[in-house]
């Protein structure tokens, strides 16, 4: 098997002293990470800080890694909580601004990365950027649950069961939240514009 292999569990592998399918898992991760953080409201800088900062939990917790779930739902809550840490601070520092994703492009540029080279046109884009606006529009719309229940069963595809163990909830309310986010996302990316 490669190091990059989905069948190898990187941090079980890293705490049994090889390194190699973590710096693989870390290299072809990073992205996935990073809009996860996007997505759930943070600046591009601030979501790459915070990618750096589960990385970093991820590799000092090693040693007490005991595989007992699937390695990428492990990561999801580390993931979590990094976030929820970060909105902690900032609620007790309101002063610090919540970072950059209010800069023209920069949630455009973690989907830009993920298209095929195909299109790579100005218009396709700049359609991009819009509909980034307005997918990050409709997320911000969402409760806190919501949005992470979205993200971890749409956009990351893990099954309810090990999003209800990353969100510490029953599987009928990660059913309910999925639901009732899709159903808003929906509904607000098929109400006509705003201006247009």
């Amino acid at each position: 098997m490669r190091p990059g292999d989905p069948e190898i569990d990187p941090l079980e592998a890293l705490r049994r002293g090889d390194p190699g399918p973590f710096e693989a898992f870390v290299r072809s991760e990073a992205r996935r990470l990073v809009g996860f953080f996007v997505r759930q409201g943070a600046g591009l800088h601030e979501a790459e800080d915070l990618t750096q900062e589960v990385f970093l939990r991820l590799h000092r917790a090693a040693a007490a890694y005991r595989p007992n779930e699937r390695h990428r739902a492990y990561v999801m809550r580390i993931a979590r909580n990094a976030w929820i840490d970060r909105t902690r601070r900032r609620a007790v520092r309101p002063d610090q601004r919540p970072g950059t994703a209010g800069e023209p492009g920069a949630d455009a540029s973690v989907l830009e990365a993920s298209l095929p080279s195909t299109a790579a046109g100005p218009d396709e884009r700049s359609e991009l950027r819009e509909e980034a606006a307005r997918v990050r529009a409709a997320l911000a719309e969402l409760s806190e649950g919501q949005r992470m229940a979205f993200e971890l069963g749409v956009v990351q595809g893990m099954p309810y069961e090990e999003i209800g163990r990353v969100l510490d909830v029953p599987v009928g309310t990660v059913k309910s939240r999925v639901f009732a986010a899709v159903h808003k996302v929906r509904a607000r990316l098929a109400a006509p514009e705003e201006g247009a």
